[in-house]
């Protein structure tokens, strides 16, 4: 069971403090809505709990069955979709599905071609993911995401590029595959993260 800890977790850009004194706990389960405005460093906290991007005070500790997971090792407990994440366009998407569980196991045992299905992708098979429109990229981010076996999930705008349709998909995707894991959506869009049972308003820490 992995447990995220941030203590006095702060992070400053030159004279600009993004987050001060930032205490938090997430045990397996939690869902956590971080809110804020455009610019509100929502996503730059994701980044750090991520790993890519260092704080610049205070701890941030994984730990399973409490031995603590060395910062090294953090990405192998994390899957994260983000806006300003690139696919590599030059596969297709058959081919990019195979090469993302070279690194991460698919849970439950899916096979790419049922997860294919998931995402409503399966007439784009051969297709090079550089042909696809930005809604399509969104689902198979979230894809990726949601269906590597890991206990920690980070989704950072998760419905931006997605009309009407794909907003009731991604509803739907989360109910049925969270899994008990512990879920953490950076969003301003109240239809992004109304079934997390935490809140975290990053203006409360500047």
């Amino acid at each position: 069971m992995l447990k995220v800890q941030l203590e006095k977790a702060s992070k400053r850009f030159q004279y600009e403090w993004i987050f001060k004194n930032l205490n938090l706990q997430l045990s397996q389960g939690d869902s956590l809505a971080i809110t804020g405005g455009n610019g509100s460093g929502k996503s730059t906290l994701l980044k750090c709990l991520s790993g890519a991007v260092p704080i610049t005070s205070g701890r941030i500790i994984f730990e399973v069955d409490d031995k603590e997971i060395p910062e090294s090792d953090r990405y192998k407990s994390l899957s994260i979709s983000a806006p300003y994440l690139e696919l590599p366009e030059e596969f297709s998407l058959l081919e990019l599905i195979d090469f993302h569980f070279k690194f991460k196991r698919p849970i439950n045992q899916i096979q790419p071609r049922e997860l294919i299905e998931l995402l409503y992708l399966d007439q784009h098979i051969t297709k090079p993911v550089s042909q696809f429109s930005s809604g399509m990229k969104q689902r198979l981010k979230l894809g990726l995401a949601l269906f590597s076996d890991v206990p920690l999930i980070l989704l950072d705008e998760p419905t931006s590029n997605l009309d009407k349709k794909g907003i009731a998909w991604y509803a739907d995707l989360i109910k049925n595959h969270q899994n008990n894991r512990t879920l953490v959506v950076c969003s301003n869009e109240p239809r992004e993260y109304e079934f997390c049972e935490q809140r975290l308003a990053l203006e409360d820490f500047k």
